[in-house]
């Protein structure tokens, strides 16, 4: 695994730097800030998407998969932006949305304008015979997963927003359209391609409702031919070099599918996204509710994956953040007491694990949630979507609002905050979407006097360094100790030992004598003692080497 001592950054380029002013990060402002990325030692970056699109769901509906939408600048910026990451050693991921298109898109608009061909591109059914939707699906982005197909009395799929249209992977037109998207950008010298919600390209032929009290998206998640595929497309794209990295997102995947999508004999994916531990302050798996997180099952999960894909030979994707999630400092840290330790805590618990560490953006200066007072502050489709149900089932105005100000995709969205004036330093005109506590966290103060960022390059360098962090296997320790989420890692005679306090306050544990004849090789407790009797202060991150351990 050439990429198991690799980290990845992810840049929203909507809100990462403007260089024209209209408010909107572009390419150019990414070309700009080189010397920052570059600083960070990172090996990749994963770029939100940047094609034509509507921006209905913020890029992620597109019209036209290989050209450059002009908010973001040109063929040619692109072209310049990969030339000189290449120079940087910095390669490029991009975000290839193919499980659905925007309905403005040329495919679905020679669809809706009776060509044959493009009509079996999507799922487009008849209605019941009794008037009703084709099946009861529920969108993801709330409301119904059914439109109406123009005038025609059918009706067509969307399992997202009703401006992306599913297309029908057991068309083989569909499956070679894909993979000419993909080799299209291989030309152009991406190596890296990150893909949207790819285990739902799954569906059957035959759609069917969902029973009385199940899910619709269990009818059409993992399921078999979701490997077929993959492989497919890997044989006939990104599966020809063996310098490629991917990724799959994979909402609701299990933990055998994941080792499927990633043991490398089988020839699919190199590592995927999964989100159970993102869900650990859902109450009763609802996102749209308030709850304070549950560290025992969080900790749970992160064991039990990182000792299931590890025993699988699998690999997974690191992260705490991205563009669809609220800020992790907000949700598992204490940001009014501890914001710099938590960050350091967040990033020590994922970045000497099994598997690759992804960045957000942001997340390297310890960026939080939005201080917003009012629903238009918001952009998100789906967070619009979700107030206006909160409203509808009964909760006041106020306590929808503090839902959606807890668990709004916007919150991770806001502009790259780079200095403390009125518009973080990101743009000289109005924003898209306006940042609020840039006075206490930018990047300018941050390369100053902080202690997160250098926290994050250390944190890279010991990847490289140390071959037990990038490729030693997973252990779970400590589970009898409340608030220490703490693993082993080992490989051949070399150990590691991470000891990680959640808790804001300090917890007391005893670690094998054996560990004591190791060496820290990064922590954030001053004058930290190794010691058998360990004593971790509030959100604490301790890593204990060896090179001498028996079997």
């Amino acid at each position: 695994m050439d990429f198991a001592d690799k980290v990845i950054y992810q840049l929203y380029p909507k809100s990462f730097y403007d260089s024209n002013g209209d408010g909107i990060g572009d390419l150019r402002g990414i070309i700009a800030k080189l010397d920052y990325l570059q600083a960070l030692h990172i090996d990749m970056i994963w770029f939100n998407p940047f094609f034509v699109s509507p921006q209905n769901d913020n890029g992620y509906d597109i019209a036209d998969y290989r050209r450059i939408d002009p908010r973001f600048g040109t063929m040619a910026d692109f072209e310049e932006l990969v030339r000189k990451l290449r120079a940087a050693n910095i390669g490029v991921m991009l975000d290839m949305v193919l499980n659905h298109t925007s309905t403005a898109h040329p495919w679905f608009q020679r669809a809706l304008a009776g060509d044959k061909k493009y009509q079996a591109y999507y799922y487009l059914r008849d209605p019941k015979p009794n008037g009703d939707l084709p099946t009861n699906w529920e969108s993801k982005f709330g409301g119904v997963a059914w439109a109406p197909f123009g005038d025609t009395g059918k009706y067509y799929l969307h399992l997202y927003d009703k401006t992306q249209a599913d297309l029908d992977w057991h068309n083989p037109d569909v499956r070679r359209e894909a993979a000419d998207i993909v080799n299209f950008w291989r030309d152009k010298g991406v190596r890296g391609f990150r893909f949207d919600v790819l285990n739902v390209i799954g569906k059957d032929e035959q759609l069917v409702d969902a029973p009385a009290g199940v899910e619709s998206k269990t009818l059409y998640t993992d399921t078999p031919v979701v490997h077929q595929y993959i492989k497919e497309l890997a044989a006939a794209s990104f599966g020809q070099e063996d310098d490629s990295i991917t990724v799959g997102e994979m909402s609701s995947t299990s933990l055998p599918n994941a080792i499927g999508y990633t043991n490398p004999a089988n020839k699919e994916l190199s590592m995927v996204f999964q989100f159970h531990h993102l869900k650990t302050d859902y109450e009763d798996g609802n996102k749209w509710t308030r709850a304070r997180y549950d560290f025992d099952y969080l900790r749970q999960l992160l064991h039990d994956w990182g000792e299931g894909i590890s025993a699988g030979d699998g690999w997974q994707a690191l992260f705490w953040n991205n563009h669809d999630q609220p800020r992790a400092l907000n949700r598992f840290g204490n940001i009014d007491h501890y914001r710099v330790r938590s960050a350091q805590v967040l990033a020590a618990s994922i970045h000497l694990s099994r598997g690759t560490p992804y960045i957000y953006m942001g997340e390297e200066i310890g960026m939080s949630d939005p201080d917003y007072t009012s629903m238009q502050d918001y952009v998100d489709i789906e967070s619009h979507n979700a107030y206006a149900e909160l409203l509808a089932a009964g909760k006041t105005a106020d306590e929808a609002f503090a839902i959606v100000h807890a668990k709004s995709r916007d919150n991770s969205r806001t502009p790259m905050q780079w200095d403390s004036s009125q518009n973080a330093g990101f743009t000289t005109g109005t924003p898209w979407l306006k940042p609020t506590n840039q006075d206490l966290v930018n990047v300018h103060d941050e390369l100053e006097h902080g202690r997160i960022f250098n926290f994050y390059q250390r944190l890279i360098t010991l990847r490289k360094r140390y071959a037990v962090i990038a490729r030693g296997d997973y252990r779970a320790f400590g589970t009898d100790v409340d608030w220490l989420y703490a693993y082993k890692r080992r490989l051949n005679q070399e150990g590691l030992l991470v000891l990680n306090n959640f808790a804001d306050h300090e917890i007391k544990f005893t670690i094998p004598d054996d560990w004591c004849g190791g060496k820290v090789i990064i922590d954030n407790v001053p004058g930290f003692q190794l010691q058998p009797e360990i004593t971790l202060p509030a959100f604490s991150t301790v890593a204990i080497y060896r090179n001498d351990l028996n079997d």
